[in-house]
């Protein structure tokens, strides 16, 4: 991101850019109305284009509810091999199962844009609408909040596992069901409460997205690994070999702001720096309105509702891993 151009005169209505990493544009209409803008694609994470499809759009509609906003426009975006597939037997499947998330979240397919590719890639870009007063970033957790998360960890574990044909059928059936899940359900409730930072937990991983809120609020905050919600059977799938690429990444980002407790369980604490696609979303709200808060979206259906952390008083801002 230091390569983009910085404009001379930043532009007032721009309300959220680039500065803090957050998950979405945001950018003033009027009083009450504001756009939050946002881009995510990419190569398929499963065997089959409908699931696929699914978990295409719920991952990129989840950064608009991050932002406290209502998808509304949404573009395809499809990179595709058709000299490698003419009969185009991914196409439909992939369409179709991202517009169903779309009908879902209430949000329009207006158009999009194909170009010929390598290899299969697809995604949304989405437009939301969000009241200027109401958005929520990733900068603005305060001491004294507690973390609650909406989905459990482990599907970057399992992807990978399944590429390698190692992954049980039953796991992987599962992992889909969740990445396939709007996280329409807790942007929703949330929306009733007194929320002061939110993010999704995707790309980064919960150290990547838990660290960038812990530095955009200019806090430190604390995780406590053994509250860390699990995809069934992901612990068995712990281990090197099903390692991506992003976790080296996101442990060299992670590693000059992190402090690991010792000792920690060196299997479980490898979640940290998983790569999730299509996760859930991270809340800092006061401790206070957490029980009436995990009540209302247990209510409300979501996966999981899991207090995993705290937003410290004082202390260098940066994140904390403790047993």
């Amino acid at each position: 991101m230091r390569h983009l151009p910085r404009p001379s005169v930043r532009d007032p209505n721009l309300l959220v850019g680039t500065d803090t990493s957050d998950d979405a544009g945001v950018y003033r209409l009027s009083e009450d109305i504001a756009l939050v803008q946002t881009v995510d694609f990419f190569p398929p994470v499963v065997d089959d284009p409908f699931a696929y499809g699914q978990i295409a759009a719920a991952n990129s509609l989840s950064d608009v509810y991050a932002m406290g906003g209502i998808p509304k426009t949404a573009l395809n975006l499809l990179g595709y091999p058709d000299d490698k597939d003419p009969q185009f037997t991914w196409l439909g499947p992939i369409l179709a199962g991202s517009g169903e998330k779309c009908n879902e979240a209430g949000c329009t397919v207006v158009g999009g844009h194909t170009i010929r590719d390598q290899e299969i890639k697809f995604g949304l870009s989405v437009t939301g609408i969000v009241h200027p007063q109401k958005i929520w970033t990733n900068a603005g957790a305060l001491p004294g909040d507690v973390l609650v998360l909406t989905k459990p960890l482990g599907t970057g574990f399992i992807t990978t596992s399944n590429r390698a044909r190692k992954c049980p059928d039953s796991v992987l059936v599962d992992a889909i069901k969740c990445m396939a899940n709007l996280n329409k359900s807790a942007a929703l409730v949330a929306m009733n409460f007194a929320i002061h930072a939110c993010t999704d937990v995707t790309g980064f991983g919960l150290s990547g997205h838990a660290l960038e809120m812990a530095l955009g609020s200019g806090q430190r905050i604390r995780l406590k690994l053994g509250d860390l919600p699990l995809l069934g059977g992901v612990a068995g799938l712990i281990q090197s070999s099903f390692f991506t690429r992003a976790n080296k990444s996101i442990r060299e980002y992670a590693q000059s702001y992190l402090t690991l407790a010792n000792p920690l369980d060196p299997i479980r604490k490898e979640i940290l720096f998983d790569p999730q696609t299509s996760g859930g979303l991270l809340f800092a709200l006061p401790k206070a309105d957490a029980p009436r808060f995990l009540e209302a979206l247990k209510t409300a259906g979501t996966i999981c509702q899991s207090v995993i952390g705290e937003v410290l008083e004082g202390g260098k801002p940066g994140l904390e891993v403790i047993p």
